[in-house]
């Protein structure tokens, strides 16, 4: 079950920047997104590394999320497919969401994310079929097929959710994601509860395990940045697709 076409997001889409499918990395950027970057790194350089020390520790402190709670939905973070595959992480996140889903904490599972990559479906579509494999009726599956990125997921979930007056998600991905898809959230005032996909296969403290939360750290240094910047400059424009 997908978000109907004739869906706000859709009435908005004129006003609201929406990368394509299939982006590369300046269609994902949209507008402000190219200076918003430029500024996160000297500022990051600037300062001698500080910004992101401090949002390396948010990063870390985020990894085991919050206590599970009923909600009206839980939410899947999408990734990118290897070719039209799960990979080992997404599958991770989605098995988290089955769980929850067990437990009887929510009634129904989001799952987001567009055509991404090389993939010829979408990160939702692929994401619905695993769930659907696992004995999940697909009544109880929704998606969101359009996005390219963390912000667009929860952006267009969170106009579904509006249009059917639910309030509260399970959001789940994996532990380093955590805090930059919180401060996602809340930047769009949506009421989360953040679910760590544990099983998802990096080796916690390993090399790889590292670099990836420093990457994270620099990615949640340039959503704040980004965040000020178009307060500051006051763009309605991108401050609709931000907040």
């Amino acid at each position: 079950m997908g978000i109907p076409e004739e869906s706000l997001a859709e009435k908005k889409s004129e006003k609201v920047y929406v990368a394509p499918p299939h982006s590369n990395l300046w269609q994902k950027l949209g507008p402000g997104g190219a200076a918003s970057l430029g500024l996160a790194t000297l500022t990051g350089l600037g300062l001698l590394g500080l910004p992101w020390l401090f949002r390396l520790r948010q990063v870390l402190r985020g990894v085991h999320g919050d206590e599970p709670k009923p909600a009206d939905a839980i939410l899947v973070l999408g990734r990118r497919l290897q070719g039209d595959g799960l990979t080992p992480v997404f599958e991770g996140r989605l098995a988290r969401a089955e769980a929850l889903w067990r437990q009887g904490l929510a009634p129904r599972i989001f799952v987001a994310g567009g055509t991404t990559g090389t993939a010829a479906r979408s990160e939702a579509e692929a994401g619905r079929d695993w769930l659907r494999d696992r004995g999940i009726p697909e009544a109880d599956i929704l998606l969101e097929d359009r996005s390219q990125h963390t912000l667009d997921n929860l952006f267009n979930v969170r106009i579904h959710m509006r249009e059917e007056g639910w309030r509260t998600l399970l959001l789940v991905s994996d532990p380093l994601h955590l805090a930059r898809a919180r401060a996602t959230a809340r930047g769009l005032e949506l009421e989360v509860r953040c679910c760590s996909a544990q099983d998802a296969p990096l080796k916690a403290r390993s090399r790889a395990w590292w670099a990836q939360a420093v990457m994270e750290a620099f990615l949640l240094h340039w959503y704040h940045t980004g965040m000020l910047y178009t307060r500051l400059i006051g763009s309605e424009k991108q401050l609709k697709r931000v907040t």
